[in-house]
């Protein structure tokens, strides 16, 4: 994810993608689905998470995944009352390993499009009270890199037309002081937690991300319409 001042520049882009990526997703998912996760593993997942899931929110899509060559389940939940479905839309996801450890969700909704956002003290209380709750074995060995405002872009419909809008959050971007890598917490105007990634593997030559990115949509179609491609 990129800091707030980043999303003008590539707005359009993201749209370009994702137009070609839904329809790139819509085809994979018939022709080459990936495997879907075990009734079992989708039980535990839903199960040990079940008070992050948004109201007003149904599952919709289970499947196996890896991060950092790790195995994990990738869930997907979308609107009940169908607003804004599909990739790129509001929607609700989250990672978790076989371990049953919780490697992030992301919530993209329009209650986060506003720039009324929580104090950067009010922002860390909060990030700090999430992750004693849900990743403390992060806490001993933390530092806080920045906290600040923190764009994504949701593709929307009004009016019958297609447009991108901006949900905007306050960002508390941490450092595993123990392994070297990221994690951070966005915490939104309702003061809600609306993004939560650990371990990420950052590539500091030539700089980027390797852990793959799952919870992002925008990755998910450019990654759908390569394989349609091919």
């Amino acid at each position: 994810m990129k800091k707030r001042n980043a999303i003008a520049g590539w707005t359009a882009a993201a749209s370009m993608v994702l137009a070609a990526g839904v329809t790139a997703h819509a085809q994979t998912s018939k022709e080459r689905k990936m495997p879907a996760a075990s009734a079992a593993q989708t039980a535990r997942t839903t199960a040990s998470f079940s008070g992050l899931t948004p109201e007003g929110y149904k599952q919709v899509s289970t499947r196996e995944v890896t991060v950092d060559g790790e195995r994990a389940t990738l869930t997907r939940f979308e609107r009940q009352d169908g607003r804004n479905t599909g990739l790129g839309g509001e929607h609700f996801s989250l990672v978790v390993n076989e371990a049953g450890l919780l490697k992030g969700f992301a919530h993209m909704d329009l209650a986060y499009e506003s720039d009324k956002l929580p104090s950067r003290e009010r922002t860390r209380e909060i990030a700090m009270s999430f992750l004693k709750e849900y990743a403390p074995d992060l806490l001993p060995r933390m530092e806080i890199s920045w906290i600040e405002p923190h764009d994504e872009p949701v593709r929307v419909t009004r009016q019958g037309r297609p447009e991108l809008v901006t949900v905007t959050g306050m960002k508390v971007k941490m450092r595993n002081t123990e392994d070297g890598r990221w994690f951070w917490v966005i915490v939104g105007t309702n003061e809600k937690v609306m993004v939560f990634e650990r371990d990420i593997v950052w590539i500091t030559m030539p700089g980027h991300r390797q852990t793959e990115k799952w919870l992002h949509d925008s990755w998910l179609a450019a990654r759908d319409s390569k394989k349609s491609a091919r």
